[in-house]
């Protein structure tokens, strides 16, 4: 397969797999365990692994939200626990959910290889959330591996949008409206609206294209077999996460 063939055959469900424990009804439970709401553990525990810092930081890494919101959540979040032990609660609540979605499903171990090819074959230069997630251990069973790689492709993605946004001049939030026009009120926009132009529209798409060449390497470097491999099992997790009659 082409490289960028299956980059644009990952990319979206990647993305909601990759986001797909963030408010389950576990991970909500968990956070509660520790002191936290469900938004302030998503903010606290996902921003976590860039360590205690400035809610600036934070808001340049995830970019989309308002800085006001980051900073409310953060400030708060950041003083019930501390970010890096959010971070590592966070990620266990991820690889739990593979555990509990993931469990019967084959060839994941191979998606876990691929994956894992890609991961290590960018250089994430610029890139701070994908690198410190990066960082982070990979559990030893394929299910919890398998949720956990594709949280961090997702990272690694999402970095490298980021800083293809800035490349082509297009402000994060108003990516965001182009892409998601429904859900700006949710990430702090509510009393600030944003219209994009069709400027701002051919911008987001350059920066789509742009996305895909910064990530390039990392697919690059997989074989044929880790190619499909990587496919069929973001395909089948992807599946297994639909709702069920």
């Amino acid at each position: 397969m082409d490289p960028r063939d299956v980059i644009r055959a990952i990319a979206a469900p990647t993305g909601d797999i990759g986001a797909s424990f963030y408010f389950t009804p576990e991970t909500v439970e968990h956070g509660k365990s520790l002191g936290l709401d469900g938004f302030r553990f998503y903010v606290l525990g996902r921003g976590g692994v860039l360590g205690d810092v400035e809610s600036d930081v934070v808001r340049s890494a995830f970019g989309y939200f308002h800085p006001a919101l980051v900073e409310r959540m953060w400030t708060t979040a950041s003083q019930v626990v501390a970010p890096r032990a959010a971070a590592r609660e966070y990620l266990a609540c991820a690889q739990e959910h593979g555990r509990r979605r993931f469990h019967d499903l084959p060839g994941l171990a191979a998606y876990v290889d691929a994956a894992t090819t890609v991961i290590a074959n960018v250089e994430g230069v610029s890139m701070p959330l994908f690198a410190g997630v990066r960082a982070e251990p990979v559990p030893d069973d394929p299910p919890a591996a398998a949720m956990h790689q594709a949280m961090v492709l997702r990272e690694m993605r999402g970095s490298a949008h980021l800083l293809a946004l800035t490349a082509v001049g297009l402000a994060s939030h108003i990516a965001h409206a182009v892409k998601r026009p429904a859900d700006i009120g949710l990430f702090g926009w509510k009393d600030d609206p944003i219209e994009p132009s069709d400027g701002d529209r051919e911008a987001w798409n350059r920066a789509e294209v742009m996305t895909d060449d910064l990530v390039l390497p990392g697919f690059a470097a997989l074989t044929e077999a880790q190619s499909t491999a990587l496919v069929d099992g973001t395909n089948a997790m992807h599946t297994a996460l639909q709702p069920r009659d």
